[in-house]
């Protein structure tokens, strides 16, 4: 049975390398998801990922509730996400190939079936292109909503927002999504 976070963070102030492993392990494919659709470069998700567990680390006397640990660590990685943008459009480089972060790249390990796996992956790769036509504050907060389950508190915790303007945009980004849907022929 997985520890829970309290007992891992209580480890982790008392300098046990191993229950970090264990945290960042947890969290390392939700948060490289969460990055990579956001910034749409693999090799950049890898950099924020890096950067945000390198901010945990240094800053995990900060957190003041152990159970928000996971909105925590992700309000991190958004702020390193805004921080790339930043960066990027002032080296001018904010436009990067799509090819290159595939969201089908990782398979579903569960899945036997071929037929059912092309299928899969199809729908997800459908999904995100229509997902990464939405703003990026839309595409945030729906991403968070549905990959993450994250909570509208839990959101705008991470994003850094009141809850009204969470409920907003995910309204805004799921009615864009249902017009992109209607749009895009079979």
């Amino acid at each position: 049975m997985a520890a829970p976070h309290s007992e891992l963070l209580n480890a982790v102030r008392q300098h046990a390398p191993e229950a970090w492993d264990i945290l960042l392990k947890r969290h390392q494919l939700p948060l490289y998801t969460y990055v990579a659709e956001l910034l749409r470069d693999k090799t950049a998700a890898l950099d924020v990922v890096q950067e945000t567990f390198a901010a945990a680390v240094r800053n995990v006397t900060s957190l003041r509730d152990d159970a928000k640990f996971a909105s925590w660590l992700f309000g991190i990685a958004h702020q390193k996400c805004i921080q790339h943008w930043r960066r990027t459009r002032r080296d001018g480089t904010l436009f990067v190939d799509r090819a290159d972060s595939a969201p089908g790249d990782l398979p579903d390990a569960n899945e036997s079936d071929p037929r059912t796996m092309l299928l899969q992956r199809e729908q997800a790769e459908a999904f995100f292109a229509l997902v990464g036509q939405l703003p990026e504050a839309q595409r945030s907060a729906l991403l968070l909503h549905v990959l993450e389950d994250f909570s509208l508190e839990e959101i705008a915790t991470v994003t850094a927002v009141p809850v009204g303007t969470v409920k907003s945009r995910l309204h805004h980004a799921k009615r864009a999504l249902r017009h992109l849907v209607e749009a895009t022929p079979l």
